[in-house]
């Protein structure tokens, strides 16, 4: 199991990342143009199906073990009304996903995917970024550990949700720290915030940018200082999973924004990842762009929780089932002339 003991250790694993297996994209890729069909015709099925290929290192990749993960953080932030909800409704709603409610558990069981969630400290909201850093590096160490905890390296993909009243705001101190531009720039309406509170939302935005920018010398102390507990988490889990060589579906504005410093770190961080959809959150298409990644789905989700993830996830299975079910020319005894 990947564990980061230190902030040294962090930030190091960023320049040994993993590359994927290029030899098992070739022969996947030769698999692909002996398939009954035209090249290319299945379009970014057969895309997905080579991305798989190199992550598994093998030419005919396999989703038998799905696992999606959903951090649960509370931030002190939230006391400046940059939510439509309470923070109280973390607590609530993970109740509701330990139920098997939610939205995310009606999702992971239709794709196959097995669930775990993970409350962090919601009775200890972290530090309001306008005034403090979100959390001690004692506390953003404990957070990525609790994210690179879920990961194994028997696991086909993984995906990652989140819930954290408020978290739209730390989301988009770090797309504006890591990537540049103004709170304006980047902030959304999250859960649903009215005008005035769109503007609370930058206005905290910006005294955070201003109080932390200067010292954010790396993506540890980005995510310690603008982040949060779960934001924190997920950015662990993906880490993780890119040295484990476990294949990754982002889900929306939040779980990106998680992962902005690293990939402003080290560009090729997203190389083992997949953006499963462009969500209606404001600044996410921005930030899809910067992250080099295309979306597989647009339809206009902004729940979070991993949902978006959930329902691309769907089509990564296609994609390895026409891959691996799908008879060459020989075996069916069609021409292959077409």
């Amino acid at each position: 199991m990947i564990h980061f003991p230190e902030r040294a250790a962090f930030e190091a694993a960023l320049h040994t990342l993993p590359s994927p297996d290029h030899l098992a994209i070739e022969a996947a890729a030769a698999r692909q143009g002996q398939l009954t069909k035209p090249p290319g015709s299945l379009g970014r099925l057969e895309d997905i199906a080579l991305f798989m290929a190199g992550w598994q290192r093998t030419a005919r990749p396999r989703i038998d073990t799905i696992r999606a993960a959903v951090f649960a953080g509370n931030h002190g932030v939230a006391a400046q009304g940059v939510s439509a909800f309470p923070p109280a409704v973390t607590a609530q709603m993970v109740a509701n996903f330990h139920a098997g409610g939610a939205a995310i558990n009606a999702l992971a069981r239709a794709c196959g995917a097995a669930l775990c969630v993970v409350p962090l400290d919601l009775d200890r909201p972290t530090g309001d970024i306008s005034i403090e850093a979100a959390m001690s590096e004692a506390e953003c160490l404990e957070a990525l550990n609790a994210g690179a905890a879920v990961v194994r390296a028997n696991i086909d993909l993984l995906f990652v949700g989140e819930m954290g009243i408020g978290n739209t705001t730390p989301a988009t101190a770090l797309c504006a720290q890591a990537f540049g531009g103004r709170a304006s720039d980047w902030v959304g309406r999250g859960s649903g915030v009215n005008d005035a509170g769109i503007a609370r939302k930058e206005q905290a935005v910006t005294r955070a940018l201003a109080l932390h920018g200067a010292a954010c010398d790396g993506p540890f102390e980005m995510l310690r200082r603008l982040g949060g507990r779960e934001i924190a988490a997920i950015a662990g889990a993906i880490l993780a999973a890119r040295m484990e060589g476990v294949p990754v579906l982002l889900d929306g504005f939040i779980c990106c924004a998680a992962i902005a410093p690293l990939a402003a770190t080290a560009p090729a961080f997203t190389d083992h990842c997949l953006a499963a959809h462009c969500s209606a959150e404001g600044g996410h298409a921005r930030l899809l762009e910067h992250l080099r990644l295309r979306p597989l789905l647009h339809l206009d989700m902004r729940l979070g929780e991993g949902s978006g993830a959930a329902v691309a996830a769907q089509i990564v299975r296609c994609a390895l089932a026409t891959h691996n079910e799908m008879a060459t020319f020989a075996e069916a005894s069609v021409s292959g002339a077409l």
